[in-house]
């Protein structure tokens, strides 16, 4: 017989109390990952963006990419890890060898230099620094040391060697929205730094039968919604070289009736997938242990310094569960991005 299923007395998002001082907000914009975009679209079509975010004035910049101590303990077992590591993971191999430096102590030597760190930084610390967070794993936050440099100072120089700049010079022109939009806002916010917080650390025992896995979650998959929401995200970006195309897309990665069209595209469906070995509830119990945990990383670093304005990035299909899980913690005010993606002054 169903029984009525049991709810908490403690529910936190539903409480009024207030923090002591500046809460936090969080703005969360949804993206398309701009390496699928057509070869069309360049990485400075997003400047629009760029000034709109920087203008917000964020305090703290988050993004989806795997932290490189996360990668660091990942790297500890290979045989969990390894396609996850390859897809995932930054390779810090170049900067170890020019710093010396593993990723652990890599990590603690930069939080060293931050918590040190002048007003007014010379052009050899910021070299110093983004050679010591590519040794870190976080590329992203050397490429915001290595966009607050003056043009004349982008060089080799000390721990930064040749092949590190160039490095930093391929990362900073990439077509990702980490480093074309992101690391831009960050440096010109007078950030130092851009915040990792993906996981892709999450293990549930032995692989399933990858043929009949891949099997189930394309067939729950092929359902309706999907299709609609697939043509609809065709046709933005087909709309990208008119003039308000760029805008007129991150409204619609970023419409508030997207979230539920996603879930019944997507996660809903895997939800009544119904093959007897639970293929679809795998799948989405690792995009939900995902999300919590990119979350929990974000809600970290809020605590750092409370009264953080954080603008995270993250692929679209992650935002409904962000602001969910966000609207949950008590010292958290979510901000809402459409205004900011509204019509180009004309």
């Amino acid at each position: 017989m169903a029984q009525d299923a049991y709810r908490p007395a403690f529910d936190p998002g539903a409480m009024t109390d207030r923090p002591h001082g500046t809460p936090n907000r969080v703005m969360v914009l949804g993206t398309p990952h701009l390496s699928q975009l057509p070869k069309t679209f360049t990485p400075d079509m997003a400047e629009p963006l760029v000034v709109r975010l920087t203008g917000w004035a964020p305090t703290a910049v988050a993004v989806e990419e795997t932290p490189g101590i996360v990668c660091h303990r990942m790297r500890q077992m290979p045989a969990r890890h390894a396609e996850a590591i390859e897809s995932y993971c930054f390779d810090p191999a170049l900067a170890a060898a020019a710093t010396g430096l593993s990723v652990p102590q890599a990590n603690d030597k930069a939080e060293a230099l931050l918590a040190a760190w002048p007003a007014e930084p010379a052009p050899a610390q910021r070299r110093e620094l983004a050679a010591v967070f590519l040794a870190a794993g976080e590329p992203a936050s050397a490429v915001v040391q290595w966009l607050r440099l003056p043009a004349s100072e982008q060089i080799a120089d000390g721990l930064l060697t040749a092949p590190l700049a160039a490095q930093l010079e391929r990362l900073a022109r990439a077509k990702n929205e980490t480093y074309a939009i992101a690391a831009k806002v960050a440096a010109r916010s007078g950030l130092e730094r851009i915040w990792s917080v993906d996981d892709q650390s999450t293990y549930m025992g032995p692989e399933p039968d990858q043929n009949a896995y891949g099997a189930a979650i394309m067939q729950a998959w092929d359902n309706p919604a999907a299709k609609a929401q697939s043509a609809a995200s065709d046709a933005l970006i087909a709309g990208l070289s008119a003039p308000e195309g760029l805008f007129a897309l991150y409204r619609g990665y970023n419409a508030p009736a997207l979230a539920d069209a996603i879930y019944k595209a997507d996660f809903g469906a895997v939800l009544t997938e119904p093959s007897e070995a639970g293929f679809g509830r795998r799948y989405l119990a690792y995009w939900e242990t995902r999300n919590l945990r990119m979350v929990a990383n974000m809600r970290e670093v809020l605590g750092r310094k409370p009264g953080t304005r954080m603008l995270t990035i993250v692929g679209a299909s992650h935002k409904p569960y962000y602001e969910a899980y966000l609207a949950q913690m008590r010292d958290v005010d979510l901000a809402d991005v459409t205004p900011l993606l509204g019509d180009a002054p004309r």
